[in-house]
């Protein structure tokens, strides 16, 4: 998911979707709503699917801001080796033309800010879904970005995740006053306490079953089906992401539990 704000004086884009050619798509409906210049776009992390646009905006003279956490990724091989592969994989919406784009403002603090006539709160909320987690609370409209700290009705990519902070992440954005939370992937949530605890339940069940089996040394297939997945597998994504979850974290909980003696 992307979205925007149109402050007084210009328009705020939260993330730049996966191609530049969707990144155009979301610049026409912006053009349905106002004329005003696209002025920021605030990343909340760097993974493809919310940065392979940043191009379209950026070409156009807007300021790009992330957290400073992205440069370790953005300069690595790994995120050369992923756009090369998108490059085959999603073509021709990913293509030689598409590059990664640098933010033009770092940020390592919370900060409040006014930008194109509108007030605007960005909080680090990682390391979680990913090291460089931004979350966007725009407070005159009561509306939440999130980016993939949550996945709305369905479950989420864990990978390789720090799910302990992630569930205090979620924690802290349930203290905002939201009428709608805008999340990483999914529908638009209207009940975010709602949607915002599922997430954070079925990390909170994944630790526990899986830190149990790992503290147990209880061999991860095993572990995994003697596990009791009935209150997840009718949420949407189960067959394709738990088990990958699950691994996961039974490898991060390992790890905890290595660093706990």
């Amino acid at each position: 998911n992307a979205g925007f704000i149109v402050g007084k004086t210009g328009v705020v884009v939260i993330d730049g979707l996966g191609s530049p050619a969707v990144a155009e798509r979301l610049m026409a409906e912006i053009r349905r709503v106002t004329d005003l210049p696209v002025t920021h776009v605030i990343v909340t992390h760097y993974h493809a699917d919310h940065v392979y646009g940043l191009q379209v905006f950026k070409d156009q003279g807007a300021t790009i801001l992330a957290h400073d956490s992205a440069k370790l990724y953005l300069n690595s091989a790994d995120a050369q080796t992923r756009l090369a592969a998108s490059r085959q994989d999603m073509a021709p919406w990913v293509n030689d033309d598409t590059r990664l784009v640098f933010a033009d403002e770092w940020l390592n603090a919370a900060e409040r800010r006014e930008m194109a006539g509108l007030r605007v709160q960005i909080d680090p909320v990682g390391p979680a879904h990913t090291p460089d987690d931004l979350a966007i609370w725009v407070p005159s409209e009561g509306v939440l970005f999130s980016g993939d700290l949550i996945f709305n009705g369905r479950l989420p990519f864990v990978g390789k995740a720090d799910s302990s902070q992630w569930i205090k992440s979620l924690e802290h954005l349930m203290t905002y006053d939201a009428q709608a939370v805008v999340p990483g992937h999914g529908k638009w949530s209207n009940d975010p306490r709602k949607d915002i605890g599922m997430v954070r339940d079925y990390l909170k069940f994944l630790r526990q079953t899986m830190g149990e089996a790992a503290r147990d040394l209880i061999p991860f297939e095993e572990a995994y089906d003697e596990t009791d997945w009935r209150d997840w597998q009718s949420v949407p994504m189960f067959k394709f992401a738990n088990r990958m979850n699950a691994y996961n974290t039974y490898l991060l909980m390992e790890q905890e539990a290595l660093k706990a003696q």
